[in-house]
């Protein structure tokens, strides 16, 4: 059977709507859930959780407990990739929603320290882990329900799952700061942030109504008859060992690509939100600006996948990090000014305008990497090991902070230039993947774009 082309179409525009809308919507609930402990461990856990320490190391360990989300993410995508890319993307998906819904329900009735003292931040801890399994899970199931459903534009199509994570921040802040202006700031410290982690319940439900509709991928069902047709089939290989056998090195150079815009993420999301409060901003008023930063920031995410369909992944990504790299260096200063005005701009050049260049590409890119059988896995595996640099940047820099003083955060804008140039070598090693057919058995290099250095201009569907 010829693999039929990634542009020519042959699938119903209406289950590719049907995915994109559950895509995006499911992104935007997993990643309410999991954005919603950024938000708290940044302005509410150091005083719930850890309150027996001083402002410094509450920070320190509220964060750390916010790392671990990242930590778990990888094993989330190795274990839901394995059953993922053995027996369907669709459910997987209802099983990691799952998860998250019942996680995030339970924060919400944790006893504080005050109450049961150090089981207190351990079952945090626990809850945050399973948050980052689920996630984990989610993100490589949720973008390939859209890209395997995509016959033409795949960049734009995958991108409404990424779309979904700063919506999902915007909502989960408007819950947070809503709250606390309805009930007061004593009030919210002492039980009223646990009112958005409640709301998960409900949300909860609203998701798995929208998933449970969707279809299989066609890709991934095709490559299940071709499976059962077959005389002899050869017994399946772990679709983790195909992917560290068979891609080991565009899994390296994806990993590299993702990391920088992964440590500006946290960067702007989780420790600017910290670093800014502490600098004598009103919570409320940083929360406001967070709020509207992540909701432009779909439209700047949206945009740029879309034109990395015409002009390729890489040239959209590498401008992206070079962006980003020079604007580290503007970004603490115009926070630093003290102006309310300037602090909505920082976020919003920051996280809607520059960082979009690089993470609005990277759902379909990751997809592009990986052969049908073993694409859930190792997409999600390059995706959620570069996740790593956003839960562990906000840690990071508030050591840095702690121990250089003055300078730190000149010293902060140049790690994040570092991790930038990083994935300008990587983009350049790793070649072009917008042409890749996913219905094919994938390889260890991506297709490279033809002469005139453009990819196809991808039919609509």
């Amino acid at each position: 059977m010829q693999a039929a082309s990634p542009h020519q179409t042959t699938h119903a525009p209406g289950q590719l709507r049907r995915a994109v809308t559950s895509s995006f919507l499911g992104s935007v609930i997993e990643y309410y859930d999991f954005l919603l402990y950024s938000t708290a461990a940044a302005v509410v856990f150091p005083h719930v959780f850890f309150s027996d320490l001083s402002p410094t190391a509450a920070t320190l360990a509220s964060f750390t407990t916010f790392a671990t989300g990242y930590l778990a993410r990888p094993l989330g995508g190795i274990v839901f990739g394995h059953f993922g890319d053995r027996l369907g993307r669709k459910r997987m998906l209802v099983v990691t929603m799952s998860l998250m819904g019942v996680a995030s329900f339970l924060i919400g009735v944790l006893p504080t320290y005050g109450q049961a003292g150090t089981l207190a931040p351990v079952c945090l801890l626990l809850l945050r882990i399973v948050q980052g399994v689920a996630v984990g899970g989610e993100w490589g199931g949720a973008v390939l329900l859209s890209a395997e459903h995509a016959t033409g534009r795949r960049g734009l199509w995958a991108s409404f799952t990424n779309a979904g994570a700063p919506f999902g921040m915007a909502v989960s802040t408007v819950a947070m700061s809503a709250t606390s202006a309805a009930v007061g700031e004593d009030a919210f410290l002492s039980w009223g942030w646990r009112i958005p982690f409640l709301l998960s319940v409900v949300l909860l439900a609203i998701g798995l109504f929208i998933r449970v509709r969707v279809t299989e991928t066609p890709v991934f069902a095709r490559a299940e008859r071709e499976q059962k047709t077959r005389a002899s089939a050869p017994c399946r290989s772990l679709p983790l060992w195909d992917v560290l056998r068979h891609h080991p090195r565009v899994l390296l150079l994806g990993i590299g690509v993702g990391l920088s815009a992964f440590v500006f993420q946290g960067t702007v999301t989780t420790y600017l939100i910290s670093y800014a409060v502490q600098g004598g901003f009103p919570r409320q008023t940083v929360l406001n600006s967070l709020a509207v930063s992540s909701t432009l920031a779909v439209a700047g995410i949206i945009g740029w996948s879309a034109l990395s369909d015409r002009r390729g992944r890489r040239p959209v990504v590498m401008a992206g990090a070079v962006a980003v790299g020079a604007y580290a260096f503007a970004l603490f200063p115009l926070v630093d000014i003290g102006s309310t005005g300037l602090l909505v701009l920082a976020l919003v050049l920051g996280q809607s305008l520059v960082h979009p260049m690089m993470y609005g590409p990277l759902a379909a890119l990751y997809t592009e990497l990986f052969s049908t059988r073993s694409r859930y896995t190792g997409a999600s595996l390059g995706y959620q090991i570069a996740g790593l640099g956003a839960g562990f940047a906000p840690l990071i820099f508030t050591e840095v902070e702690a121990d250089a003083g003055s300078g730190a955060t000149l010293l902060i804008s140049a790690i994040i230039a570092g991790f930038c140039l990083l994935t300008v070598v990587c983009l350049a090693l790793l070649g072009e993947t917008s042409r890749t057919d996913l219905t094919g058995t994938g390889a260890d290099t991506p297709a490279h774009l033809p002469a005139d250095g453009r990819p196809e201009t991808a039919q609509a569907s």
